[in-house]
């Protein structure tokens, strides 16, 4: 029997059109640097076996180690565009627990102002199980219409713990009505682990797309055959270079991006008082109400991320004596200049830290926020 085909075999293959089952990219032997690359002894081996992963997949899923390839923004981006010239249902994968950092701003003109979208909210439980199902879908509805987008519906769902996968694909069906489903998002929304979810469901197998922390794993888009003859795409994540998985190194990803319920912290504070959210991050208590009473925060970060509160007078020097030890982990960059931005909250409200964490606070204090310039520091509406 033959196990290794031809370098014959091999470049009809190629000139036919081969394409890597887990990120979706063009299969390719010649440049390395590239989407798609496999040497040929390795393509020659695996030509005849049922799936083909590129180089940069099989290390991805075998060692976990990630290889940069050259694709910029504008790449996802036109990537995305093309489901504008299609007739389909667009399912809107956001991250609950970075929600604005995972919208796609003119969501509607990359994928067509007549296609319905569905949006799944995932990673739900990420957040406490006190929050109301009700009020969370309320939320998310809200924010979606300061974005000018009106959902066809809105689901809540865990991808890595799904528990209603059967509705929400009964939800799909009806909505698609016979047409392809695009499903789209930034990176690390939980896009391809949903559908491996969906793929596991009905035929049994398990992991089929590349999945990890690392952005930007999916390079092109991946169909998946529906029973009807249309196609079930995963399309690429757009990479938005304000969250903080740009910002740190692949091993510091686990204090950034959560995997389990994050554990809420509340800290009384007095005026000047600073939390610092490792090396990462820092947050100042300027002034409290009029009455001069302690102020109390609750922060929503990875549970292993490190707080450290400490005095607001020589913070600086504190920071700059203590980071990468005491304050760890530290941005990738060690020279990274650091952006302050000012906020007096007027009513409850979240001051995010794009991909980073969340920290709910009262109304009528004075507060100043500091993160690596590039990344998106804003207030919100309170989630919570």
């Amino acid at each position: 029997m033959q196990t290794i085909a031809t370098d014959e075999e091999v470049q009809e293959a190629l000139t036919e059109g081969l394409y890597c089952i887990g990120c979706g990219a063009k299969m390719q032997i010649d440049h390395k640097e590239e989407a798609g690359f496999l040497p040929l002894s390795a393509l020659k081996k695996q030509l005849m076996a049922e799936e083909l992963l590129c180089q940069r997949c099989f290390r991805l899923r075998h060692y976990n180690e990630i290889q940069p390839v050259e694709l910029t923004d504008d790449d996802f981006a036109n990537l995305l565009h093309q489901v504008s010239k299609t007739k389909s249902l667009i399912v809107y994968v956001l991250d609950l627990f970075d929600f604005s950092g995972s919208t796609i701003p003119g969501l509607p003109r990359f994928v067509g102002q007549d296609n319905p979208i569905l949006v799944l909210a995932n990673k739900v439980d990420l957040l406490p199980q006190s929050l109301k199902e009700h009020k969370l879908k309320n939320w998310v509805q809200g924010q979606l219409k300061e974005q000018g987008i009106s959902p066809v519906g809105i689901e809540l769902v865990s991808a890595a713990h799904p528990k209603n996968l059967d509705q929400i694909l009964d939800k799909i069906d009806t909505l698609r009505d016979g047409r392809d489903v695009y499903v789209v998002g930034t990176t690390n929304v939980g896009k391809s682990t949903l559908i491996n979810q969906i793929i596991k469901s009905k035929t049994g197998v398990q992991e089929l797309i590349t999945t990890s922390r690392f952005p930007g794993t999916t390079l092109d888009q991946i169909a998946i055959p529906l029973d009807d003859g249309q196609s079930l795409i995963d399309t690429p994540g757009i990479i938005k270079k304000d969250q903080y998985a740009h910002w740190v190194t692949d091993k510091d990803l686990k204090y950034v991006l959560p995997k389990a319920e994050i554990k809420a912290r509340t800290y009384q504070l007095n005026p000047d008082q600073t939390l610092f959210f490792g090396a990462l991050a820092r947050f100042d208590l300027v002034t409290g109400p009029a009455d001069g009473a302690k102020s109390a925060v609750t922060a929503y970060f990875e549970n292993n991320l490190m707080i450290h509160r400490t005095k607001r007078q020589g913070a600086d020097d504190f920071y700059v004596k203590h980071k990468g030890q005491l304050l760890t982990p530290a941005p990738a960059d060690n020279n990274v200049a650091f952006a302050k931005y000012e906020f007096k909250i007027n009513e409850k409200m979240d001051l995010v830290y794009a991909g980073l964490g969340f920290i709910t606070l009262p109304a009528g204090i004075h507060v100043q926020a500091y993160a690596p310039k590039g990344v998106g520091v804003f207030l919100r509406k309170a989630m919570i």
